[in-house]
């Protein structure tokens, strides 16, 4: 398949392309706005997305690239924005230049056209409760926190079916299995559509989304 027949090709090699509008007339198309999420997926961050999403898209940005590479976090942080990257009405590319594990294939898969560069790493894995030094629950406490956790698990499997045409079952298994993937795999898997080492056009804007973890204080002797 040449790259003008692949559905999901972007076609980086010129920087503004022409296109006919609603009327027939033929217009030059911007270049994407292009974020690169290099983040856990915690609050901050994703609401740090969301608002760069939604202030572009108010000035008429209708095509966006998040480039990620994130060690997963909140499920809840992860699950929301997936659902408000499939909904908005904009052409969202997602491309793994890095690592994507954990709920960060969540995030991944709200791209409609999804890329990875050669070398990257796909972790699926299952989820886990944290509970603060000291905690005590009760019986019905730790049976809500289990159900939580297994609605978790299942609404994740659901979105990874749902765009790579594997069974919500299979799924769960390669979750609980822990499966790590590569960009091939991943592409096999159904995960990637294509596989490219260039991550976005000439001429684009570049938002970026990083974050660092607070240091510690640092305690004198005495």
């Amino acid at each position: 398949m040449s790259e003008s027949d692949n559905p999901h090709s972007l076609g980086f090699d010129k920087p503004e392309a022409q296109a006919p509008n609603n009327k027939g007339e033929t217009c030059v198309v911007s270049p994407p706005t292009v974020i690169k999420f290099f983040a856990p997926v915690i609050d901050t961050t994703i609401n740090a997305l969301l608002d760069a999403i939604d202030q572009k898209m108010k000035q008429g940005q209708e095509q966006f690239i998040i480039l990620i590479s994130s060690p997963g976090g909140s499920v809840f942080h992860g699950l929301s924005a997936y659902s408000y990257l499939k909904g908005v009405p904009a052409k969202i590319t997602t491309h793994n230049f890095g690592s994507v594990d954990s709920i960060g294939v969540v995030l991944y898969c709200g791209g409609e056209t999804r890329i990875s560069v050669p070398q990257a790493r796909f972790l699926l894995h299952g989820v886990s409760a944290n509970f603060g030094q000291g905690a005590s629950l009760e019986e019905k406490q730790l049976e809500e926190r289990l159900k939580g956790l297994r609605i978790d698990i299942e609404n994740i499997a659901k979105v990874i079916a749902a765009n790579t045409g594997k069974s919500a079952e299979e799924v769960t298994r390669d979750m609980l299995d822990r499966t790590t993937l590569n960009a091939e795999q991943a592409k096999s898997y159904g995960l990637v559509h294509d596989i490219k080492t260039q991550l976005f056009p000439p001429g684009a804007e570049l938002i970026s989304i990083q974050w660092q973890e607070p240091s510690r204080p640092t305690t004198g002797g005495p």
